[in-house]
């Protein structure tokens, strides 16, 4: 009140009224902006309600996101451990298959072995009896069937051969020949034995002495056809 000036009967009318209208006017703008402060609030707390429920609907989709994590966790391990198991037991099996492999190699080769020892002890008792087959015929005064033409089964050893190339190569220059069937019943120390079919009368020692890519003597005839391999120096000192 100390603001106006006193006139004779009072404040001035004027003063008064200004004043109430400013106050009025103070009055309506501070409750509009309570009235937009109200209402930002309540926008404020409507957006504060939809973060707190997608919040907690976002903390819900954590929370089974790691049960999910947990349980493939645990698969996970489960998985591991069956793998560990299934390699220990493939180590196991193949341990043993190496050892029951490695047993059948030794009895393997036991058996070619004793198959080969047995085959030279047959092939010296043939050759032992060949031999006094031979003696004999030679003391009773008749000797061995030297007849060029052969036909029907023949059976031929030959040997030393150095590799199994020159037996390959013999059973060509055989088939060359006319021969239906060749099979190999015995190869052993170099010395091969061959069974051979002849549809046809061949001159067998002649064909075999053009054609055959080795140098051979007959060492007997007859039943069997016995054909060892020379050397390279023998080869020679017969040419010379």
């Amino acid at each position: 009140m100390g603001g106006f000036k006193r006139a004779l009967l009072g404040y001035r009318r004027a003063a008064v009224d200004a004043a109430i209208a400013s106050r009025d006017t103070r009055i309506w703008a501070l409750e509009r902006e309570a009235e937009d402060s109200g209402e930002r609030l309540r926008g404020a707390s409507g957006a504060l309600a939809r973060a707190e429920q997608e919040l907690t609907s976002l903390s819900g989709m954590v929370l089974e996101r790691e049960r999910e994590i947990r349980g493939l966790q645990e698969r996970l391990r489960e998985a591991n451990e069956r793998h560990d198991r299934s390699i220990a037991s493939l180590e196991s099996t193949a341990g043993r298959l190496e050892e029951i492999q490695a047993q059948a190699r030794g009895q393997a080769t036991r058996i070619r072995m004793k198959a080969l020892s047995e085959a030279v002890e047959v092939s010296r008792r043939q050759e032992a009896v060949g031999a006094d087959a031979a003696d004999t015929a030679a003391a009773n005064g008749s000797a061995p069937n030297d007849s060029s033409l052969f036909e029907g089964d023949v059976r031929l050893q030959i040997g030393p051969l150095g590799d199994f190339s020159q037996l390959v190569g013999f059973e060509d220059v055989i088939a060359g020949l006319g021969a239906s069937e060749i099979s190999v019943e015995r190869f052993s120390e170099g010395r091969a034995t061959l069974s051979v079919h002849l549809d046809e009368p061949v001159e067998l020692l002649r064909e075999l002495e053009e054609r055959a890519p080795l140098d051979f003597r007959v060492r007997r005839t007859g039943d069997d056809v016995i054909l060892d391999v020379e050397d390279e120096q023998d080869s020679g000192r017969r040419a010379a």
